[in-house]
């Protein structure tokens, strides 16, 4: 199901995630909206944070290939890309940025198998910008003085900037604070 995607500015995009350690029905339907919204919206990649959960999966959507990572792990090349990179939860806007140009990912599928994904260029450029996301950090935090400054600019005069965030009613189940 598509869901409402979380701003600049929302708390929960500068918190860490953390590990998933259930591989349940939950972490399935999650797996399933974040990749919902994403196409929707449409993005090359989706982090569970900007859906306003504190979970460390992400979806990608790269050259045709969808897919998710639960709790990655990246080895990244010392050889770097610099290019265009946008958000999601910064619509609208996008400056060069610097990341590997190739990366090893591991983690896990839903279903908690073990997964392996071998990405370059775009695909290695989504895989760090989501996994960034699951640390709290933005992509503009990885810009030069300054254009993030330039950035941050930008941020203050887009039209969607100081919106209220959506409200979110506090669940009566026990949720070991992992639905914000």
């Amino acid at each position: 199901m598509i869901q409402p995607i979380r701003l600049f500015g929302d708390p929960v995009l500068r918190q860490r995630a953390v590990e998933v350690v259930d591989f349940d029905k939950e972490l399935r339907k999650l797996v399933e909206d974040l990749t919902d919204t994403m196409l929707e919206a449409p993005g090359a990649g989706l982090a569970a944070p900007q859906l306003g959960v504190g979970l460390r999966v992400f979806t990608w959507n790269v050259d045709d290939e969808v897919g998710h990572l639960v709790n990655p792990v990246l080895d990244l090349s010392e050889e770097q890309q610099l290019g265009p990179e946008g958000c999601l939860s910064i619509p609208g806007l996008t400056f060069d940025c610097r990341r590997a140009l190739s990366v090893v990912a591991k983690g896990f599928d839903m279903h908690g198998e073990p997964v392996t994904v071998h990405g370059s260029e775009l695909l290695a450029r989504a895989i760090q910008h989501e996994t960034d996301h699951l640390d709290g950090v933005l992509f503009i935090d990885r810009l030069d003085d300054e254009l993030r400054k330039e950035a941050k600019r930008a941020i203050r005069e887009a039209e969607w900037f100081g919106l209220e965030a959506p409200r979110v009613k506090v669940s009566p189940h026990p949720t070991g604070r992992l639905g914000f």
